[in-house]
């Protein structure tokens, strides 16, 4: 090669670094199907890790590595390809295969997913070693280099997406591994029939790997390797797609009864259940009422339709519409509901409409394909009855939705619920009884903060609750309850053989009539909760049961930090990862990656040497523009779900726009920085729109989210674009500036990036549980004053 850059060199960039992004969209999805969603920051982080071990080899071996580089590029990017199509399959063997169940309770297991690291790290430092390498030898057009690579991640992105809508998720890693080893085939040197033989090879073993894809596992935890247990159990319906893996079940001794009453002559048969990414979304049901009364009628979850006829009704997530056919059952007048998933309301439409007794054709049922509570901040009708989908789950979730935004289950999406309700309506939530009891409190307390807010100092005369073995159901009323209805909620408990937890002028006996419990603290910490002093109970319970916020919207995120020692001794030290598994694990990682990374910034030092080579300021400098991108990255994508009502829109405007302005910004920073004073101005500039939007973004965005997606999409590229364009900039001019200094330290530089990358994404993920999305961004801000500092010792 020469030192001219080539544009189908930059094009082999594009391809490569496409290939990279969509392979960790691809990853993210296959583990959250064969383990679970919080896997995706380990996929983040485990790619950006490749890039800072790329960095450590480079520094290590540059000499060489630069003396064979028109060989050893497209190497490097076709056996980055080649990893892509085969890890995946290495990944679910016995050997390697680990349970994030047992990773506490077996610590093999812990082993089994260092290894899983390693695979998936393989194709990132393969195609992360081929990008550092031209990084190194075309440091004078860097910036055309780095424009080449983020563009082509951008449109990566876009191309995940694309592919998930017509291929299998164990299809995907072989289709997307074609890109890399058309980019090696791009710019390979050598004969004809030499190039030609290593393409032929190249392609029969893709064809393999799509003709033979991987089996993937799932978890024997998951909920579908649970119900493919039941008799002549099988998986009837696979449709894939950016909103998860969709799969139905069936059995003919499926069932669905939660928390029945134990006088019910009958359980429901179910005709299919519905998965996404191997965990339960919904029973297919029957709703006619020729059939039997609905099976709902005999849970909890009929409080609401016991008080009082609902004549309007609001559910919030459709799932596969067992709320929405309770409500038919019950003659409302108007239904509606919504759902993000369009997979599986195409699936109700179609495929499922015989089985669920065409229920969303029902003149009545209208169906919003959005997320909740974007339907919500966008709507101003008003309604006799809100229901949200059920929280928690059977025996508990042992904190495996901690890291899972839950908008709708803020205190102020609460808030708009209250607005939404007639004089006479309710909101009602239904929850598993879990030990230690944690999401029914958290439930009752941010109805009660509702309340309060509201102006009401006696929230009990406006909240009802009844209990059975498994369930306990919240109703939260805009009048206070009345007479009659205590007296229906009375009669229905009683038929039932159901508790009544909260209720007017209930007596403590009343309480545990039926369903009694082992632990009787759960109805004195209900009253604590009612009274005055329910503040002083949210700081002295063992569990976070404070109400989620907007800022922090964690709602299954129970872990204090400070009770842990009181907890392990009452529990036990190897029961306590249980109770927060998603967060542990995500601890975990953090803690793993970050030794692995320091040690990769570190181990080229002693080798390099630190004396008169401005390895502090390099190290200040690239470790801030690296912790402040991801920052900014991870809260952006949050931010833009609500907006969007939808997560897939949400992550393609937000990676693509980032992006490719940050490409941009990449290609015409030789223009615009040409001395320190120019990138002074830079980093101050970044921090300032990072400031500004912390406090701007969300009520910005919250007035404008009625707009129609066109103009929602313009919106967004306003908002994004300045930012991403000047947030580009800093890295290839930093690296131009070392390039005069010390051009030995490029690859160092490169992979100190890369290596505070990786920590910073399960960072934020913390940052944002424990301090708020606010907070990231101030530290986002922060994080880019560190180049000013590093940017003084040069």
């Amino acid at each position: 090669m020469t030192s001219t850059i080539k544009y189908k060199l930059l094009l082999s960039i594009g391809l490569l670094s496409a290939a990279i992004i969509a392979f960790q969209l691809v990853l993210m999805q296959i583990l959250s199907i064969v383990q679970w969603h919080h896997f995706a920051y380990m996929i983040i982080s485990v790619a950006m890790l490749g890039f800072g071990a790329a960095g450590t080899v480079l520094s290590l071996s540059r000499t060489w590595l630069l003396k064979h580089s028109e060989i050893m590029v497209p190497v490097l990017m076709m056996v980055s390809g080649l990893s892509m199509s085969f890890v995946v399959g290495w990944s679910q063997s016995s050997f390697t295969r680990f349970d994030s169940y047992l990773v506490f309770a077996d610590y093999r297991q812990a082993g089994k997913l260092l290894l899983t690291y390693l695979l998936f790290f393989t194709p990132f430092f393969f195609g992360a070693l081929a990008i550092g390498i031209l990084f190194v030898q075309y440091v004078a057009s860097i910036s055309k280099i780095y424009f080449a690579d983020l563009f082509g991640s951008g449109m990566g992105g876009l191309f995940a997406l694309v592919l998930t809508w017509i291929y299998l998720p164990q299809q995907l890693p072989a289709i997307i591994s074609i890109l890399p080893i058309i980019a090696g085939i791009i710019i390979l040197p050598g004969r004809s029939k030499s190039r030609a033989l290593i393409i032929i090879l190249s392609f029969l073993v893709i064809l393999w790997q799509l003709a033979h894809p991987p089996q993937l596992i799932p978890s024997q935890y998951k909920d579908i390797s649970k119900t493919l247990l039941l008799p002549e159990a099988k998986v009837t319906i696979q449709k894939s797609s950016p909103y998860g893996f969709v799969q139905t079940v069936t059995s003919p001794v499926l069932r669905y009864a939660p928390g029945l009453s134990l006088t019910a002559q009958n359980t429901a048969r179910v005709k299919a259940a519905a998965f996404v990414n191997g965990d339960w979304f919904g029973p297919i049901t029957s709703w006619k009422k020729e059939d039997s009364s609905f099976i709902l009628d005999y849970t909890t979850s009929a409080l609401p339709y016991v008080m009082r006829k609902r004549n309007k009704v609001l559910v919030l997530r459709t799932s596969t519409g067992i709320d929405v056919a309770h409500a038919v059952s019950h003659d409302v007048e108007s239904i509606t509901t919504t759902e993000p998933n369009s997979v599986v309301l195409s699936l109700l439409k179609k495929e499922l409409a015989l089985a669920s007794d065409s229920l969303l054709y029902q003149p009545k049922v209208m169906s919003q394909r959005m997320e909740p509570r974007t339907f919500l901040m966008m709507d101003t009708a008003r309604y006799d009855l809100i229901v949200l989908p059920m929280t928690g789950t059977f025996g508990g979730s042992s904190g495996l939705y901690a890291l899972q935004e839950q908008a709708i289950m803020t205190r102020e999406a609460f808030q708009e619920m209250w607005l939404r309700l007639n004089e006479n309506g309710v909101i009602s939530i239904t929850s598993w009884m879990d030990y230690p009891l944690r999401n029914p409190l958290k439930v009752l307390a941010t109805m009660v903060e509702v309340l309060y807010n509201s102006g009401i100092k006696n929230p009990r005369a406006h909240l009802a609750a009844i209990r059975s073995w498994g369930t306990i159901t919240f109703v939260l009323t805009k009048s206070p309850v009345t007479v009659t209805e205590v007296a229906n909620i009375r009669k229905f408990c009683d038929d039932m053989m159901f508790d009544p937890a909260i209720l007017p002028g209930l007596k403590a006996e009343e309480r545990s009539s039926y369903n009694q419990l082992q632990d009787e603290r759960f109805f004195r910490y209900i009253d604590q909760i009612l009274s005055e002093n329910r503040k002083a109970f949210y700081d002295e319970y063992d569990f976070n049961i404070k109400p989620a916020t907007d800022n922090k919207p964690f709602f299954s995120q129970f872990l204090r930090w400070e009770n842990l020692n009181r907890l392990s001794h009452f529990f036990g030290t190897r029961s306590i990862p249980f109770f927060e598994v998603g967060y542990f694990l995500v601890l975990v990682t953090l803690v793993q990656i970050a030794i692995v990374s320091f040690v990769l910034i570190l181990l080229p030092l002693f080798k390099l040497g630190w004396s008169g080579k401005n390895k502090f300021s390099i190290l200040l400098y690239f470790s801030g523009i690296g912790l402040g991108y991801m920052f900014v990255e991870i809260v952006l994508i949050q931010h833009f779900i609500l907006y969007f009502g939808n997560p897939v829109y949400a992550a393609s405007a937000v990676l693509t726009s980032l992006l490719i302005f940050s490409g941009l910004g990449s290609n015409v920073s030789a223009r615009f920085i040409g001395s320190k004073k120019d990138s002074y101005l830079l980093f101050v500039l970044i921090a300032l729109l990072l400031l500004i939007d912390a406090f701007v973004l969300m009520p910005l965005l919250q007035n404008t989210i009625h707009v129609s997606l066109p103009i929602k999409l313009v919106i967004v590229l306003l908002l994004m674009g300045p930012l991403a364009f000047l947030m580009g900039m800093p890295f290839p001019s930093g690296l131009s500036l070392v390039s005069k200094s010390n051009p030995e330290a490029i690859p160092w530089a490169w992979g100190v990036n890369g290596c505070i990358s990786v920590i910073s994404t399960a960072l934020a993920t913390i940052l944002s549980i424990e301090l708020g999305f606010n907070w990231v961004l101030f530290l986002a801000a922060l994080a880019y004053c560190l180049p000013v500092i590093g940017l003084s010792w040069f």
